[in-house]
């Protein structure tokens, strides 16, 4: 309803406007112009002008979309688990996915150093990833900072495992044009493959399941990323034993 380059527009009385329709919005979406401008000590123009930021032409049309984003909100359900794992064996697993775990294993098997990254719930897998990798055998570091520093000699031969749920993280998309342009081969890891992320990488694996949210947080399963994280690491601890 309202995005960070929208709220980042604001002055001090929108901000003011903006902190009252968001603690108050059940009650916004019944109230006229003028009483909202009673309540909030602000002008009706400054509320016009607050609507127009929000690409509404006048406050009747901003409290319609209001309205629709609360009663998208409160449908929100919560799938359970098995929904998301049911999903990922339906639409992924019964595909050549397993080419892509045999694809994405040899060619980290050949590198030389293998980074993380991911910020968020990705982030923790990053970690996570990083991890696992380690205990199998191939040393991996992870990068949950956008600004970490990363010089050229620790990317010869590198690949770089980038995830992302919706495959359009802005830092993400960022380190990963500076860790390509210092050539770092990357294999990315995302929802779906119609994404910046997917097409700016050399490997992309995707997983296609429901993408949730609550309160606008991005809660979408990561039990398919652990899948494909584990999948890679487990088969190149075995190509490794074979050699």
């Amino acid at each position: 309803m309202f995005p960070n380059k929208i709220i980042s527009s604001f002055n001090e009385l929108e901000y003011s406007l903006y902190n009252y329709i968001t603690q108050h919005a059940n009650k916004v979406i019944y109230m006229r112009i003028r009483e909202l401008a009673d309540e909030t000590h602000v002008s009706t123009s400054t509320i016009l002008r607050f609507c127009r930021k929000n690409d509404c032409e006048g406050f009747s049309e901003f409290k319609v979309k209001l309205k629709l984003h609360l009663e998208k909100r409160a449908e929100n359900n919560l799938k359970s688990t098995h929904h998301a794992l049911s999903e990922f064996v339906e639409r992924t697993l019964k595909g050549g996915f397993e080419s892509y775990i045999q694809e994405s294993s040899h060619l980290i098997a050949q590198s030389g150093s293998v980074i993380f990254l991911g910020i968020g719930s990705s982030g923790i897998m990053a970690e996570y990833g990083a991890r696992y990798f380690s205990s199998l055998g191939k040393f991996s570091l992870y990068i949950k900072d956008p600004f970490f520093p990363i010089h050229n000699r620790l990317l010869e031969n590198s690949i770089t495992i980038a995830m992302s749920v919706s495959g359009e993280t802005h830092e993400i998309i960022n380190l990963i044009k500076k860790l390509k342009e210092k050539g770092s081969t990357i294999i990315s890891i995302t929802n779906q493959k119609n994404c910046t992320i997917a097409n700016i990488s050399d490997l992309n694996i995707s997983y296609y399941v429901t993408e949730e949210y609550i309160e606008e947080s991005n809660i979408t399963s990561q039990i398919p990323v652990v899948y494909i994280l584990e999948s890679i690491a487990r088969e190149i601890h075995r190509s490794g034993k074979r050699e």
